[in-house]
């Protein structure tokens, strides 16, 4: 299917011609312990530009994941994989009470050294202190060299996300690839005490245009928690996650490392008066990035599919997706040495909460505190937890489309409001968390909107203006919100031309980007970089994570 939206705010969205959506994809252990076996390892990553760039990563050991291992959430439409390299690293899931173990072995060139993970935020043992000890103990934490291997040990204590990376020559190893991403989740549901458990899943039930439910159940639950929280507390509550590693990348660093590796490979000592270094000695300033990525990926790489195959070592990908009222968490990282200002269009984000740490005010443990944000700045290796959604309230328009004179049926949904002037008494209904106040307001008396329509202003041709037939053109959700706001003969161009019958799917699409506008090039070139596009679709379309 091909997509038709209402650009509100780039022109990005010519490149939106998948059903690629997100999640947060990782993977996870039963039991009251679990085991994950890593190996850092070398690999090329691409980027758009046609540049495939050396860089180092952690991976699952021999490619495969470890007994009692899963990959979460469960993707029926994919083939999920974890290679013994990928950037970033593995998302480890975990659940609260849960002892973690993690086996690193150094898998990269002799000549890199030794190799490590740091866990910020939880208090971690490791087999430097054990009575035979394997591994080396390092500046930071314990240290696997070449082909060695080093256990760490923790207990994730507390809920949240939280960023994991090496801690051994962090400016040259973090800069080419080791950094991932640990979610803990809350071990229960939250109780009557901290504000009761969460509501059914806003979008449980798709509808298509005769108001029925489209299969048993409607949508699939792609949440990590299956109690629908992030916290154990009820103001937690969410319909669906993603998460965001923000990162950039210098490749000079990356093929200066690559040069020397194989020089050190290649070089035979005594061959006319060789001396062969062992270490590599590559230079970290000045730094100047030319990729900025997220997920591993960047724009408009990182909006094709989780786990597609063209992009071994970068499995995830960066496509928020949502139907008007739905709570979307999102866990945000800053991976990296910068700092990205990250901006959300089409509304703030909630901060729960910081590196695992809820923020609350001093006078109740379940009064939320957190600041309600632009952007979503991230510093490097700081993790962020907030909630977005996006309702239409603002527009001051009816992005249903609805008209009482129409004969489409849904055209003349009534939207009842509630308390704070949503239409949220029918879970199930199409115009579910419809902004009521502009409840069958059209957008303008003259839907075509040019002079010789009584409208204010003549417009180019819509195909030309918009960039020809990935563009629908209407301002309404829904794949009949056009034909509900003009009647069954008019049309509000371009719909009905080329890709876009006013039948099939129709949505809003909002950049999401980088406020550092070098950020949202790659090797500085527009678009690219850390770029996404949120979607936002009526309820009639079922949006499948695993897409």
């Amino acid at each position: 299917m091909k997509r038709r939206l209402s650009l509100l705010a780039s022109p990005a969205a010519l490149l939106l011609t998948v059903l690629a959506h997100a999640a947060a994809p990782g993977i996870s252990g039963t039991g009251a312990a679990v085991t994950f076996n890593l190996t850092a390892s070398p690999a090329f990553i691409s980027q758009p530009d046609g540049q495939s760039v050396y860089s180092w990563g952690y991976g699952c050991t021999g490619g495969t994941l470890g007994t009692g291992q899963s990959f979460v959430p469960a993707m029926p439409s994919v083939t999920a994989f974890c290679n013994t390299m990928q950037v970033p690293g593995p998302t480890l899931v975990v659940t609260q009470g849960q002892t973690v173990n993690v086996v690193l072995t150094n898998g990269l060139p002799g000549a890199a050294g030794n190799t490590s993970i740091l866990f910020p935020g939880f208090n971690v043992s490791t087999s430097c202190s054990a009575s035979t000890p394997v591994g080396v103990q390092g500046l930071l934490t314990c240290e696997a060299a070449p082909s060695g291997t080093v256990t760490y040990t923790f207990t994730a204590a507390t809920p949240g996300t939280r960023a994991y990376y090496s801690g051994t020559q962090g400016d040259l190893q973090v800069e080419m690839g080791l950094y991932g991403a640990i979610i803990v989740l809350p071990s229960a549901a939250p109780t009557t005490a901290n504000g009761g458990a969460c509501p059914a899943k806003n979008n449980a039930a798709g509808l298509n245009t005769a108001g029925t439910a489209l299969v048993s159940g409607g949508e699939r639950d792609f949440r990590l928690n299956a109690n629908g929280n992030a916290y154990g507390l009820h103001q937690s509550c969410y319909d669906r996650e993603y998460l965001f590693q923000f990162s950039e990348m210098d490749p000079n660093i990356h093929s200066q490392a690559l040069a020397q590796v194989t020089a050190i490979a290649g070089c035979t000592t005594g061959v006319a008066g060789n001396t062969c270094p062992t270490t590599l000695n590559v230079p970290t300033e000045p730094y100047r990035p030319a990729y900025f990525m997220i997920n591993g990926r960047s724009m408009p790489d990182d909006m094709d599919t989780n786990y597609a195959a063209q992009y071994p070592h970068q499995p995830y990908n960066g496509n928020p997706h949502m139907h008007p009222g739905d709570m979307v968490l999102l866990r945000i990282i800053g991976q990296g040495r910068w700092q990205h200002p990250f901006h959300e269009h089409g509304n703030h984000v909630r901060i729960l909460a910081r590196d695992g740490n809820l923020i609350t005010s001093t006078s109740s443990a379940t009064q939320l505190a957190g600041p309600l944000l632009f952007t979503t700045t991230t510093t490097p290796g700081l993790a962020m937890d907030g909630i977005f959604y996006w309702t239409g309230r603002g527009l001051n328009w009816d992005a249903y489309g609805h008209n009482a004179s129409s004969s489409d049926p849904l055209a003349t949904l009534t939207c009842t409001p509630d308390g704070n002037g949503y239409n949220t008494g029918n879970l199930t209904a199409v115009n579910y968390y419809e902004w009521c106040q502009d409840h069958n307001k059209p957008l303008e008396g003259k839907p075509f909107g040019d002079v010789g329509g009584g409208g204010p202003v003549t417009l180019p041709q819509a195909n030309l203006f918009t960039n020809g037939a990935w563009f629908g053109g209407s301002p309404y959700l829904g794949p009949d919100a056009t034909i509900r706001a003009v009647g069954p003969t008019g049309t509000t161009p371009p719909s009905g031309t080329i890709a876009n019958p006013p039948t099939s799917e129709a949505g809003f699409a909002f950049m999401w980007h980088s406020h550092n506008e070098r950020e949202i090039t790659t090797n500085n070139i527009f678009p690219g970089g850390m770029l996404m596009m949120m979607l936002v679709d009526s309820r009639e379309f079922v949006i499948d994570e695993s897409q």
